[in-house]
């Protein structure tokens, strides 16, 4: 428009110009941005629609990764028939046209390194690794035929916690909240914690909110200093002109919002306002300074430290406080056997015994408590490990590589089978032989035990309503696990 239009033309044909298909979507009907306030206003509107459509036997979720997948052939799985054939040569029929990821040429079998007793009334069969968690035995719901298509980390566990082996994907815990909201308006729905030195391979993806609005991803929380960064007020400003500080920023976003109707600058608002929140939360629950002595020494765990045990009293301490969905993330189980650190005879051990009094002692502690009933306990990897011995290049120290079509987890608490095994193997441990349970299959169970239909709970993305359990009908909740 040249400088001797109408004023009134000019303004809007300047608005125009500015105008976008957010513009369009934020104010056309109920809007996105309509939906993402809905989203934002404590209990998301899943949790009053379809997709809730009975009652949860689980209102909280512990899930325990054992970040590189623990050899189920040394865990819950005890093959005697793969002892008595052990340094065999592979039977054929086991690989022929099949890939692994270091195995080359013709394997020999390799029999269990570890002992393995019956426990408990169910009589379920645990190694001698877990000596803890075998007291446990008439509480655990145990699922040995797990099975995956993917035998590399980072896509095995992206397909494990978001539903998709690519990068991108909403995480489990990312769509419970989004299904349920939040229990506590001063903690975060979704809280994740790590430990052994790294991050699990598939990184922080494992617990972003994908397509879902930003306000549902999973909140890290580091090991040592302030458990969030920045949630303390930096020398020199109070609370109450933080508090200031904010309303001003607040103001700033609102405006945006207005012009925009963008969402995430909605789920900005929320963030900024959250973390104030947690201020005062935060520090609280985060401290395990505040547990008797007596707590501390069941789990192992020392005020201060980076450990799993640390992090397994955390995590009752955050389900005690109305947290939806507390994942930990334990480094360090891909036992190759390439090395002495990552073997059967070291580092499996090693690895068993820095979980096992923890688990224990998280069972026992939410039991006392009268919460297990209603927190549901995952633990597991991403995949198997074969039945075959590694020796990559040569290497003397006895080790499994990865391996997709069987693999064993379990679940406690929350509404799961007690003292009940799920599935077998074959002999060897090397393919599922009856009740195959697929990765879409454990997922949609356990958003049934949340009380969300897997089927319907779903977000409009790309054209699509996207699901955690993928676009087919095909993922089944595994009613043989529901007590």
């Amino acid at each position: 428009m040249t400088g001797g239009g109408t004023p009134g033309v000019e303004a809007y044909e300047a608005s125009l110009r500015f105008q976008t298909r957010r513009h369009l979507l934020g104010s056309a009907g109920i809007g996105l941005g309509a939906i993402a306030l809905n989203a934002l206003s404590g209990t998301a509107a899943a949790s009053e629609g379809p997709a809730k459509t009975h009652a949860a036997t689980a209102k909280n979720v512990i899930y325990l990764h054992m970040a590189g997948s623990p050899p189920q052939h040394e865990s819950f799985d005890y093959k005697p028939v793969l002892a008595k054939h052990d340094g065999e040569e592979c039977p054929k029929e086991l690989i022929e046209g099949k890939d692994f990821a270091f195995i080359k040429g013709v394997p020999k079998l390799l029999g269990p390194r570890a002992k393995f007793a019956k426990h408990g009334q169910s009589g379920l069969e645990v190694s001698e690794h877990f000596p803890n968690l075998a007291r446990h035995a008439d509480d655990l719901c145990l699922v040995k035929s797990m099975t995956t298509d993917q035998f590399n980390h980072a896509p095995a566990q992206l397909l494990l916690h978001t539903g998709n082996p690519q990068f991108g994907g909403a995480s489990i815990g990312s769509w419970a909240t989004y299904g349920l909201g939040s229990q506590n308006s001063d903690l975060p729905g979704y809280i994740v914690l790590t430990s052994g030195g790294n991050l699990p391979s598939g990184g922080k993806s494992l617990w972003g909110s994908g397509f879902l609005p930003g306000v549902y991803q999973g909140v890290q929380c580091r090991n040592s200093g302030d458990p969030i960064l920045f949630v303390s007020d930096p020398p020199g400003m109070s609370r109450s002109v933080r508090r200031r500080s904010l309303d001003a920023l607040n103001a700033i976003n609102r405006r945006e919002y207005e012009s925009t109707r963008d969402p995430e600058t909605l789920t900005r608002i929320e963030q900024y306002e959250l973390a104030f929140r947690m201020q005062t939360a935060v520090p609280e629950v985060m401290d395990i300074g505040r547990e008797s002595a007596a707590t501390l020494a069941d789990y192992g765990a020392t005020p201060g430290a980076a450990s799993f045990a640390n992090n397994c009293v955390l995590a009752r301490r955050l389900v005690e406080q109305g947290v939806r969905y507390v994942q930990l993330y334990d480094y360090g189980w891909d036992i190759h056997g390439n090395t002495q650190q990552n073997d059967l005879l070291h580092a499996m051990p090693k690895k068993s015994k820095d979980v096992d009094r923890p688990i224990a002692a998280l069972l026992s502690d939410l039991k006392r408590r009268g919460l297990l009933d209603e927190t549901l306990v995952v633990w597991g990897g991403e995949f198997g490990r074969t039945p075959m011995l590694e020796a990559r290049n040569g290497s003397p120290h006895p080790g499994r590589d990865h391996h997709p079509d069987c693999f064993s987890v379990w679940m406690a608490g929350g509404g799961v089978k007690a003292g009940h095994v799920h599935g077998s193997t074959d002999d060897f441990g090397y393919r599922v032989a009856e009740d195959p349970v697929p990765v879409r299959d454990f997922q949609a169970t356990i958003l049934h035990l949340l009380g969300l239909d897997p089927h319907r709970l779903s977000y409009p993305f790309q054209g699509l309503d996207q699901r955690l359990i993928g676009p087919a009908n095909d993922p089944q909740v595994v009613t043989g696990l529901l007590a």
